[in-house]
This record gives C-alpha cells, sequence and structure tokens, in this order.
C-alpha cells in the first residue's frame, strides 16, 4: 500500500515506467476448468439445512440498499482520486490458477454428529494428521492441532473438514454448501469467490507486523528488519523469523476462514522461498515448509488457493512489500531491468512446476505474480509450455490492472491468448484524497455517506470488462477509506487524511455511527465486486498490545460486526440497478476455441523487448544472466506412502539464470542510475548448456550477508 512520498514524483515514475512502450503492470490467474465428476463424500453432520436468515437490527441498519445511486461531485472527485492513484504506485502481480481433474473416488468417513472420529494431530511438514482412518467433521466438531490443543470447529453453513492420512492429497473438505468441492468444477462468473488474503504472514509488512518493526527502530521493509534480526543474535536473530511464522497463522485461522463463509485464500510469497542471491539478506527456504502447511490446511477445509508471487528481486514496485522499499523499481526499468526479469521467470518457472503436479492442482488454483506487456507474453508461453493449452491444462494467467483509470485498454488485451483474466485492486486509501466527507453518517439507510455509492460504482467497469476482457476481480480491497492506521503508509509515513488519524487506530472507541458507517461501505463493496480477496485477515497487535489499523482486518471486522458473518447478505445492498454479468464468456478466454492463438499485434512483442524504460541503450546492451546455473526445486512434504518431485514437465530441462564470468553487475536493487558494464550483454549470455542440473531446496543455516544500503519507505500502494 505504499505509494511515492509526492504526487510529482510518482508521477515521474509512472513517466519513466509508461514511456512510449505502453506496458502496463500485470499478474496471472486461472478460471473455469471441467472437473471429474466423483465427489468428496459428506459428512451426515455436514447436511444440515441452512437456517433462514435473521433479519435483526444489524441487517436493518447496515445492509438497507441506499436510496438511489448518484454521481454527484463526489463520484467524480473519487474518479479524480483514481487517476492520483495512478502515480502512486505501479504494482506487479501475476496470477495462476490450476484446477484439477479429479481422479480419485470418494474420501473420507461420516464421523456422526459432528463430531471427529479421532484426533487430527499435523505431523508438522505440511502433510496433514497423523493417526490413522479418514478423520472428519462438521460443525462443532472438535480439532487437534500439533502442539495437541484443541479447538472447536465452527461452521454454520454446511462445511466440514477433512484430512486423511491415508491419502493426504484426497479431495478434503467442503467451506460451505453452495461452494463447490476442490474435486468439483468451478465456473467463473457464476461460482462467487469470497476470498480473504492472508498477507504479512510471509511477506512481512510494517502496518500487518508492527511490534516486529517496533522492536528495531529504523527497519522499514523486510530488508532492513532481517539486517536488524541478523546483528542482533542474542535476541534470537534472523530466526525470529521462524517464530512469526509459527504463530502469526495458524490451521485455526483457516477453519475460521471456512466457518466466516469464505471460499478463497490468497497467500502471497516471496522468491526467497526458493532461494535468494548474494548480498539479499532475507531468511531464505525457511519459510516454504509453513506454505505446504498453509496448502495442507486449505485442503483439510476445502479452500482453494490464490498462490501469490508478492516480491520479485530488484523490487517490481519501490515499496516495502516488495521486500526492499527504496523507491527504486529495478524491475523491467533500467540497467538490471533485464536480469532481473530472468530471474523472476525461473522463479515463476519453479512455482509453475511444483504447483502444476497433480498433488496440488485442486487445491492451488491461482498463483501470482506481476510484469509488463513482453513479460506477460513470456510468461504467458513459459507456462502453457509447462501445462499445455486448453480447458482443464494448468492453471488460468491474470494480470493486474495497472490502477489504470481508462480500463478501455485492457479490452482485448492479448486476445486468442490461453485462460488470462484481469486482477483489479479498488482501494480509495491511496488516493491522496483529504477524504473530508464523513463515513458516520447515522446507523439508518444513510449509513457510510458517500462512500457506498463510490463502492457501488465500481460495479459497471468490472461488468463490462467481464464482456469485452474475460474474467476480472478484486485481488485486493479494505475497509480503509482513507489513508490511517498505524504503519500503513510505512514507517515514519505520513497521512493526507483531513482529521485525526488516532481516532481510526483505536476501534474500541468507534461509536455506532461508526461502525454502521464502516459496515456499509464493506457491504457495498463485496456487493459491487462479486469476486474479491479482502485485504486483508488479520492485522497483528502492536506494541501497545492492540490492533492499530482495526479498518484492514476481516479477522476483527468479524468480532466487532462491521464485516458481515455471511458475505452473501450484501447481495441487494447497491440496489436494484447494479448491472449484472451473464457469466458467458467468449471461448478461449475459458480455455475453449481459439485458445493459445494469441493475435498478430500481440505476438509482436517478444521478450526481451527491444528496449526497456530508464536507459537509452538496446537491450541487448544491458547486463543478462547467462542460463548455466542449476534449478533449485521444491521440496514437498514427507508422507507416507507418497512422493513429491517438485518437477511436473520432465521435458522442461532448461537451467537457470546465473552471473556470467567477469562481469561487473551493478547492484541489482539499486541499479537505476548505475553505470552500464561492458561484457554483460545479451551475446556475452548466449549458448547455454542443454544438460539440466536440478538440486532440491533445503533450509540452510548460513546467516544472510549484510548491505550498507539501508533506507526508509514512503507512502504505499497495493
Amino acid at each position: 500500500m505504499a505509494s511515492s512520498s509526492r504526487p510529482d514524483e510518482g508521477y515521474a515514475l509512472l513517466q519513466r515506467l509508461s514511456g512510449s512502450f505502453e506496458e502496463q503492470p500485470a499478474a496471472f490467474h486461472n478460471s473455469r476448468v471441467s472437473i471429474g465428476e466423483s465427489q468428496t463424500s459428506i459428512p451426515a453432520d455436514s447436511r444440515t439445512a441452512l437456517p433462514k436468515p435473521e433479519i435483526d437490527e444489524y441487517t436493518r441498519q447496515y445492509l438497507a440498499p441506499p436510496p438511489k445511486r448518484k454521481r454527484g461531485f463526489v463520484f467524480w472527485l473519487s474518479c479524480l482520486a483514481a487517476l492520483v492513484v495512478v502515480v502512486l504506485a505501479i504494482i506487479l502481480p501475476v496470477y495462476f490458477l490450476v484446477i484439477k481433474k479429479d481422479d480419485s473416488s470418494s474420501q473420507g468417513s461420516s464421523s456422526g454428529s459432528g463430531s471427529s472420529s479421532g484426533n487430527s494431530t499435523d505431523t508438522g511438514d505440511g502433510t496433514g494428521p497423523s493417526t490413522s482412518g479418514a478423520i472428519t467433521g462438521g460443525d462443532g466438531s472438535e480439532v487437534t492441532l500439533e502442539d495437541g490443543s484443541k479447538f472447536k470447529y465452527s461452521n454454520k453453513f454446511g462445511g466440514f473438514w477433512v484430512a486423511d492420512p491415508a491419502d493426504p492429497f484426497g479431495g478434503g473438505g467442503k467451506p460451505n454448501s453452495w461452494t463447490p468441492a476442490l474435486n468439483e468444477s468451478w465456473t467463473y462468473g457464476k461460482d462467487r469467490i469470497n476470498g480473504v488474503n492472508i498477507g504479512g504472514w510471509f511477506v512481512l509488512e510494517p502496518f500487518i507486523s508492527p511490534a516486529l518493526f517496533q522492536k528495531y527502530p529504523g527497519a522499514t521493509d523486510e530488508w532492513t528488519l532481517s539486517e536488524a534480526m541478523a546483528a542482533d543474535t542474542a535476541g534470537g536473530g534472523l530466526n525470529q523469523l521462524e517464530e512469526h511464522y509459527k504463530t502469526f497463522i495458524t490451521e485455526q485461522d483457516f477453519a475460521e476462514i471456512a466457518g466466516a463463509g469464505l471460499n478463497w485464500v490468497r497467500l502471497p510469497i516471496p522468491f526467497w522461498a526458493i532461494d535468494k542471491w548474494d548480498g539479499e539478506p532475507f531468511l531464505e527456504k525457511v519459510c516454504w515448509k509453513y506454505i505446504l502447511k498453509a496448502l495442507s490446511w486449505a485442503r483439510k477445509y476445502g479452500l482453494r488457493v490464490n498462490l501469490d508471487l508478492h516480491t520479485i528481486p530488484g523490487s517490481q514496485s519501490g515499496y516495502n512489500h516488495s521486500g526492499k522499499g527504496s523507491g527504486q523499481v529495478n524491475f523491467m526499468y533500467g540497467p538490471m531491468g533485464i536480469a532481473n526479469a530472468q530471474r523472476a521467470l525461473n522463479y515463476i518457472r519453479i512455482i509453475t512446476e511444483f504447483v502444476s503436479q497433480p498433488e496440488y492442482q485442486d487445491v492451488v488454483q491461482m498463483f501470482g505474480r506481476d510484469a509488463l506487456t513482453s513479460f506477460y507474453r513470456e510468461a504467458h508461453d513459459m507456462i502453457r509450455g509447462i501445462t499445455g493449452v486448453g480447458e482443464g491444462k494448468g492453471f488460468y494467467i491474470s494480470i493486474h490492472d495497472g490502477f489504470e483509470t481508462d480500463m478501455t485498454q485492457w479490452d482485448a488485451f492479448l486476445a486468442g491468448s490461453d485462460r488470462v483474466v484481469l486482477d483489479r485492486h479498488p482501494y480509495t486509501s491511496f488516493s491522496g484524497s483529504t477524504f473530508d466527507d464523513p463515513i458516520a453518517t447515522g446507523t439508518g439507510a444513510d449509513a457510510g455517506g458517500v462512500w457506498v455509492g463510490t463502492a457501488c460504482a465500481w460495479a459497471d467497469e468490472s461488468v463490462r470488462l467481464s464482456g469485452t476482457f474475460g474474467f476480472n476481480y478484486a485481488g485486493e480491497w479494505s475497509n480503509g477509506y482513507n489513508d490511517c492506521g498505524l504503519f500503513l503508509t510505512g514507517v515514519g509515513g505520513t497521512q493526507t487524511y483531513g482529521g485525526d488519524c488516532s481516532a481510526w487506530e483505536d476501534a474500541t472507541k468507534w461509536d455506532d455511527s461508526t461502525k454502521a458507517g464502516v459496515a456499509a461501505f464493506n457491504t457495498a463493496q463485496m456487493d459491487a465486486l462479486k469476486d474479491y480477496f479482502f485485504w486483508t485477515w488479520k492485522i497483528g497487535e502492536s506494541a501497545a498490545g492492540s490492533v492499530q489499523a482495526p479498518l484492514w482486518s476481516y479477522q476483527l471486522g468479524l468480532e466487532g460486526g462491521w464485516i458481515l458473518k455471511d458475505p452473501r447478505q450484501a447481495k441487494g445492498k447497491c440496489g436494484g440497478g447494479l448491472p449484472e454479468f451473464d457469466g458467458d464468456y467468449k471461448p478461449y478466454m475459458t480455455g475453449g476455441a481459439g485458445a493459445g492463438t494469441i493475435t498478430a499485434a500481440a505476438a509482436g512483442t517478444p521478450f526481451p523487448p527491444a528496449q526497456i524504460n530508464g536507459v537509452d541503450v538496446p537491450v541487448t546492451g544491458l547486463p543478462h544472466y547467462t542460463s548455466t546455473g542449476s534449478v533449485h526445486t521444491l521440496p514437498g512434504p514427507s508422507a507416507t506412502g507418497t512422493k513429491v518431485s517438485g518437477w511436473f514437465d520432465a521435458q522442461d530441462t532448461g537451467l537457470a539464470p546465473t552471473p556470467i564470468p567477469g562481469c561487473a553487475y551493478p547492484d541489482p536493487w539499486n541499479a537505476v542510475d548505475a553505470e552500464i558494464p561492458t561484457g554483460c550483454g545479451g551475446a556475452d549470455a548466449a549458448a547455454p548448456p542443454t544438460t539440466t542440473r536440478r538440486t532440491t531446496t533445503s533450509v540452510p543455516t548460513e546467516t544472510p550477508t549484510d548491505d550498507d544500503d539501508k533506507t526508509t519507505d514512503a507512502r504505499r500502494r497495493r
């Protein structure tokens, strides 16, 4: 959520990135895929009829539709704000959706009366329970965690969990009665994504885990935090991060997400889950085993996963959520733009190979990272080279909208590609506005003020794009109508909000009108966006022992009553005039006829392009890496009778990028103003060997290398 500290600086950055090459930031994603007809067996206790929704005071006050959708001064002001937002940041996500064709029989056994048939003890390596026999349960059943503690599963929507140690990669659970099971088809545009991000778990952000940063004054991003921790050997060193991985999110969080009526999670992960290079201080490889746990828990509770590669070497945005918030973008920009893109493609390839394996195709149904036009095309072709082309072969590719105000430029973008969808991040928080319009406007039909209309207006573009581009969704959004919240704009950042931000850092002091306003804004966004991932599930406590960015916590909103306990109740909040898409896409958009036949215009965007922004020499003269290195494959979990190799396509035998011997590369994270070295260009990187060398990633014991380039983070936008 960073943005540049001054709008004019952000605009200059946008111009440098955009230039004359029309390369928009993006992300990759998945769409509808047919799945076999075998279904996970449903426990007897999960067939309970859904209770009739109660028309309570909450519903009367917060869910009443607005009297009328108006596009007055505030609406146009929000449009202007959206324009300003574009200049504040460029986010680069690419999502890959992986859908499994069901080849297994029904699994799990009924537990009866909502109780489990035994303890479900996690083995600690992401494989699930260690007891024998299928374990399953619905609402009121008891779940035993790996540390021996227990909790009662609460799910009033007919959901159930399944953990079968004899078949750890089986069908899994079901989050609710209306969501297809993992081994059933998901129909994009008709089945609705009601999802939440699990941010700040593997990619640290100051406003999500403030206490970690408050312990080390001067730490502004994961780069500087890692350096500070590594130097603090008495305080636990860099291994403090593993304690964060263990405790910030647990299995119970996944159970609660399913119990909240949600059906997807978006899981941001860093490239250092695979490896790091010299000079990078990150804790490499350690988080991978916890990512495997996350996938196991998602399967257990029936949650689909959007696995989001949230960081890129050199930084794709210049903000703290990229790993280093120096303000510099060194991906597809400047002297090291191509070399860093080569590394990024390799990481995308490695993760694609892992999640394309049959053991993970059913649960990981999105995987993402951002890029630019020629990079999109290269990533698309690389991915489809691994998965194959057409419906049922791998994941959908989702490109980020780049916060553009003129969305018509996305009409028919990469037409003829194989299953590409668009990820939008409709935030109002980072517009640079003073947010003068109040949100606390009473507890009746007018609750939320103009912000309800602002949210409802988002439906128009989404529906239009469904016809001209294809499936699109909100990858991130929040209740943060303003830019208040501890560290939301970065450590030491400033806010543009015209009022007192402290009022928005302590939800215990909110009155009924404030809660009603936030609830109305939240519900309107749900109704308008239809398919979405709220940012984020959990905000950690600050050193003061409280959540100081409450507008951004779904979990806290559920507890406080300003987020719906049943997301289906959002339907109708924007009134009867809300446009709807019929869910019928052009065939190529869903892997049908014409998929994989990208138009001639798009075919003219090869990678690498002839030139990139930030430098005045051809790309052939910029530093490249040579494809002669060993590929670090990702290890699978250990489970009795199973083995996950980490590599799906045996025909994918290329090597990994590595530095050219003798080349004096600029710092890949600080190269925007660097001189371009000789002996490092495209010709010097040619002629890679044909023999594959692959090594499996393991958890290292070495400490990171220090780096003297310590910078502070500015405001941020996701």
